[in-house]
């Protein structure tokens, strides 16, 4: 492959505060001194994420992975228990679920947009299943009402990964109210960032509790450590990057709405190419732009061809979390037919607020050149 010297798109860019908002922000660190330790900025940054999310408590984390891992395990599930989940996300939620001595049991997902299958999670629970883990995929979130009737019914712990969903309300709920807990990343690549970052959100002040233990050592006074915990807490610049993007999360969501709207138009003529359908009770946080190609042949195809004109896509989900050498083969899986299929085809391409229309409109003519002669638009 020859890549021609075409000024070079990556797959996505991090939203940041002017450096000088920034700068300003930090400099009373150096006065105080206080860095980490749950300080001013870590319970301001709280606050304002409890506010804007509408959840009744969030707690912070050093990041979304140990947000998932901890929000796991303050259920204290006897190990070797089995967790219902997806295997179209990425390998964090599997990681998350296994390093809590729990066995995943893989579920297939629905075709229109990627999440959980709940019309087949019913026939995979065991006496040995204590809770669900599903993925709200790209923003996309899973259906919340099947998914707790059964919950209900077998008396399941639902823990949402809601990493893609920041900002999202379902019938003018914040969804990271839902399920027991709910978990957001705040990753540099994500819609709204602290550099690196996570939060759980949960439904009262004694899962809070337990948490702050949990990310803290379990230390509640200098001689006193109440229980085994971890070191997940935020630290305050993190905290204080949040602060500075929270107040112009709104903006960086509608520059995303017309980088989307973009390729929305560009692609709407594309043989070949597929958008996935979101709930109309949601709103889009804009947060990727995945498309399906009619095959994984073409998708490669893409995908080479956007990276010969200096143009950096994503295969993501691609492999199925399943199907990773560390996890094949070892746990219990329903047909996985749609979910492989999906991570077959889909390609995410470069989004970020500050993709220029003349960029957008250089990736659609790559994708447009390479699909024109290649069947009927599915």
């Amino acid at each position: 492959m020859v890549v021609n010297k075409e000024e070079r798109i990556l797959v996505t860019r991090s939203a940041m505060p002017s450096y000088e908002e920034y700068i300003e922000a930090i400099k009373p660190l150096w006065e105080s001194h206080w860095l980490t330790n749950m300080g001013k900025y870590h319970k301001e940054l709280e606050k304002e994420l409890a506010e804007y999310l509408d959840v009744p408590e969030i707690s912070l984390m050093v990041n979304g992975h140990m947000s998932l891992e901890l929000a796991i395990q303050q259920f204290d599930f006897p190990e070797g228990s089995e967790v219902i989940t997806t295997p179209f996300t990425f390998i964090s939620t599997t990681h998350a679920i296994v390093r809590n001595r729990l066995r995943p049991v893989f579920c297939d997902v629905n075709p229109n947009d990627g999440t959980i299958d709940a019309s087949k999670i019913e026939d995979l629970i065991t006496e040995k299943t204590v809770a669900i883990v599903p993925v709200h995929v790209y923003g996309h979130i899973c259906n919340i009402e099947k998914i707790k009737e059964i919950a209900d019914n077998y008396g399941l712990k639902v823990i949402y990964d809601a990493a893609h969903a920041f900002g999202v309300k379902y019938k003018g709920k914040g969804i990271g109210s839902y399920g027991d807990a709910s978990i957001f990343s705040f990753h540099a690549t994500k819609v709204f960032n602290t550099i690196e970052g996570g939060a759980v959100c949960c439904k009262n002040h004694d899962m809070y509790a337990k948490l702050h233990d949990m990310k803290d050592f379990g230390i509640r006074s200098e001689e006193i450590v109440a229980s085994v915990g971890a070191n997940a807490k935020m630290n305050e610049f993190c905290a204080i990057m949040g602060l500075c993007n929270l107040r112009h999360v709104n903006e960086v969501i509608n520059g995303r709405k017309r980088v989307y709207e973009r390729y929305e138009g560009n692609l709407a003529g594309a043989c070949d190419v597929k958008l996935f359908k979101g709930n109309p009770e949601a709103n889009n946080n804009y947060s990727y732009f995945p498309v399906l190609f009619k095959d994984k042949g073409l998708r490669d195809k893409v995908y080479e061809d956007l990276k010969g004109h200096n143009i950096f896509s994503r295969k993501y989900f691609y492999p199925l979390t399943s199907d990773h050498p560390c996890f094949k083969n070892k746990y219990r899986k329903c047909g996985l037919d749609v979910a492989r299929d999906l991570s077959d085809r889909v390609l995410v391409l470069p989004f970020y607020d500050e993709l220029s229309d003349a960029d957008i409109d250089r990736i659609c003519s790559v994708i447009n050149k390479a699909t024109i002669n290649d069947g009927e638009k599915l």
